[in-house]
């Protein structure tokens, strides 16, 4: 699903989560195969013997299918941030579609673990106003000052459009304390 553009609305930031950001994943998913090896090491020989090739298939099946799954999740989730709102969107088959505009972003967090930091990734949490989705995150991107700065980018330029849009239809900013 693309994401349709209203008019005047220019993309600033569009992106997949990296691949350096689903290693841990992968880290933790071969752990987890590891386990299941173990488990089909223990299951040969209580079933009365050792059999290797059962440890070895049950090691490379749960291998093969945390790969599928990290580069599934990976493509298949895009973060895009234009002059007007920021999209998470995710899946394949089925589709979910989470946005804010940008003018609802209070505060925009970053989160490094050493190991993020090692690896160059981190995720960005943004804070909307009066909003009752509070898991708005882009998990895994490669450069989270990247992202910070592209909502930066579009605070800004929205800004400036309500400059533009108030000197031209002939209207001055309300003064502080009113008229």
């Amino acid at each position: 699903m693309a994401l349709d553009l209203h008019p005047s609305e220019h993309v600033i930031f569009a992106g997949h989560p990296s691949w350096r950001g689903t290693l841990s994943f992968y880290l933790r998913g071969t752990l987890a195969a590891l386990g299941v090896a173990a488990i089909a090491a223990l299951a040969t020989v209580i079933g009365g013997g050792f059999d290797l090739t059962w440890v070895i298939v049950g090691f490379v099946v749960a291998v093969a299918v945390v790969i599928v799954v990290g580069f599934v999740y990976r493509l298949s989730t895009t973060y895009t941030i234009t002059n007007q709102r920021l999209t998470i969107e995710r899946g394949i088959l089925s589709k979910h579609m989470q946005q804010t505009r940008v003018e609802r972003v209070q505060n925009v967090n970053t989160d490094q673990t050493l190991v993020d930091r090692l690896m160059r990734v981190g995720q960005v949490d943004f804070d909307t106003a009066g909003s009752d989705d509070s898991d708005f995150t882009f998990r895994g991107v490669a450069n989270p000052q990247q992202v910070v700065r592209a909502v930066d980018k579009a605070h800004r330029e929205r800004e400036q459009r309500g400059l533009q849009h108030g000197a031209d239809e002939g209207f001055e900013p309300t003064p502080p304390g009113g008229l």
